[in-house]
């Protein structure tokens, strides 16, 4: 046997190892898929829906099942929306939302719906009018949060056979236009004239009460001063009517003299040039009034 046909047969019996090897490695190839964490891919086995393979390592039957669709599982934003709203109290106003979502389910999110975005974007507008439809601007405008709740659970509803969670939904802007803006500023400014003008007599008010409470208090107290003085007297005059029953007419004429007494040394202590006018008893008097003081114990 020459050289040449031990070469032929060697290649010939390797050949078949040879294709062999190669088709494990294709197999090897096909079979095993690695997600990465963030999607989800879709296996189809002649074009119907096989299975869904989570993140990590899978096996698929290699020449039986493939890839067919490989979905992103992150949180997606729709571009900022803008459409018009009449309120229910008919005015035209102009909403900006944004929704924020992301794919649970590949499997109806492929086999449902052709074009997803389109689809929420279109559900977003319809559910936005019908919601601001049922409230007043006032209500749209104090209430932002309350509507934005009702927007997202409705949203949610209409979504969740396409395998879809929507995670947050915002209300941007709710825009007015012009003359609806100038008739709110012009009921804005006659509100604030409005509370100035309460706030103004409020504190006319305010200082009227203050005023007639002080001279009430003021009253009160005259009037308590009086009642004391009036006391004092009246306790003065009760001393010496008991004194005068108790030591007669002595008493009282000591009362009178002492008066006397007084009065003049408080018309003597006065300043400047004055003249004196003493009555004709003034001296009787003021020797009485030292001989009771004298015999007074």
């Amino acid at each position: 046997m020459s050289i040449e046909d031990t070469i032929l047969n060697f290649l010939g019996g390797n050949i078949v190892l040879i294709l062999f090897a190669i088709f494990v490695i294709v197999c090897i190839f096909l079979g095993v898929r690695i997600v990465p964490q963030s999607e989800k891919y879709v296996v189809e086995r002649f074009g119907r829906l096989r299975s869904v393979l989570g993140p990590g390592i899978n096996f698929i039957v290699p020449f039986l099942d493939r890839v067919a669709h490989k979905i992103s599982i992150l949180e997606r934003q729709l571009p900022t929306m803008s459409q018009d709203a009449i309120t229910a109290d008919n005015v035209l106003v102009q909403v900006e939302t944004s929704v924020f979502y992301r794919i649970t389910e590949p499997e109806k999110t492929v086999y449902r719906i052709r074009d997803i975005d389109a689809a929420i974007a279109t559900t977003v507008a319809g559910i936005v009018r019908a919601e601001i439809g049922r409230m007043e601007l006032d209500e749209v405008q104090s209430n932002r949060s309350q509507l934005i709740a009702s927007i997202q659970v409705a949203i949610e509803n209409a979504v969740d056979e396409w395998g879809v969670e929507v995670t947050r939904a915002e209300l941007l802007d709710v825009n007015l236009d012009q003359a609806t803006r100038e008739a709110m500023l012009q009921q804005l400014n006659a509100e604030r004239a409005r509370r100035a003008q309460v706030t103004e007599a409020e504190g006319k008010k305010r200082a009227v009460e203050l005023n007639a409470d002080a001279e009430l208090y003021a009253a009160e107290q005259t009037a308590k001063a009086r009642r004391v003085q009036a006391d004092a007297e009246a306790y003065a005059t009760q001393v010496v009517a008991v004194a005068i029953q108790e030591n007669g007419l002595e008493a009282a004429q000591y009362q009178v003299a002492l008066k006397q007494v007084e009065a003049l040394n408080a018309l003597g202590n006065g300043t400047g040039k004055s003249t004196i006018v003493l009555p004709a008893n003034a001296i009787e008097a003021f020797g009485d009034a030292f001989k009771m003081l004298k015999g007074k114990p």
